[in-house]
């Protein structure tokens, strides 16, 4: 595995473990618009990626960066992979500012901007790639993986739950950076497998048509 993959999973995994216990850490460097836009506090639209609600969530990023970060990485370079993953990590959060810019106690933590971009990358380049879950002997390819997550993820967005600090809207913005990244860099893998990039983004679709035709948020 990939120096750079290993040093963001592992910086990841340190820093969220530490602001489980420390919630001045907590408080000071999570994604809130009222901070950013008030205090101009910009840091916090990266920070906020190395930071996370519980050990799930924080596993649950981590997972999927394992799987699919080496397929960026191969495609694109460690430059490319770190380009992708805090690019879309920034474009998720701006896209969350813009959204609850009207709402100053919106919060949100996470990787999942970061984590969406790399995602939507490497099924780009291969959308049936083999993905297993601890002893389950049966592999579930990569796109309907990608399926399952964007879904989750809209889900949550649009039904959210008391004191969920997830930024389940950064993936929308960040997804967009990673597919934009692939398609900009090798176009015609892209075109190859758009049928299966089209079976991943329809949960995005429903998101983008409730968000800016519905306009509901939330």
């Amino acid at each position: 595995m990939s120096p750079v993959l290993l040093i963001i999973i592992a910086a990841t995994a340190i820093i969220s473990y530490i602001a489980f216990s420390n919630h001045a850490l907590f408080e000071k460097y999570k994604f809130n618009v009222g901070a950013i836009l008030r205090n101009k506090e910009y840091v916090r639209l990266i920070s906020a990626g190395f930071l996370h609600a519980d050990l799930m969530h924080l596993l649950f990023n981590m997972m999927t960066l394992y799987f699919f970060g080496p397929i960026v990485i191969d495609a694109f370079g460690a430059f490319g992979f770190l380009l992708v993953y805090f690019g879309s990590i920034l474009l998720g959060n701006v896209f969350s500012l813009y959204l609850y810019k009207n709402q100053s106690w919106y919060s949100a933590i996470g990787a999942s901007g970061g984590v969406s971009g790399i995602l939507f990358a490497s099924i780009a380049m291969i959308p049936d790639l083999p993905i297993y879950f601890f002893f389950i002997p049966i592999a579930i390819p990569g796109y309907l993986f990608g399926f399952a997550y964007f879904g989750y993820s809209v889900y949550m967005m649009l039904n959210p739950r008391q004191n969920d600090n997830i930024g389940h809207a950064a993936h929308l913005g960040g997804a967009f950076f990673g597919l934009v990244y692939a398609v900009a860099l090798q176009p015609e893998r892209a075109v190859e497998n758009a049928l299966y990039l089209g079976i991943m983004a329809l949960p995005l679709m429903y998101m983008a048509y409730m968000v800016f035709v519905k306009k509901r948020v939330g």
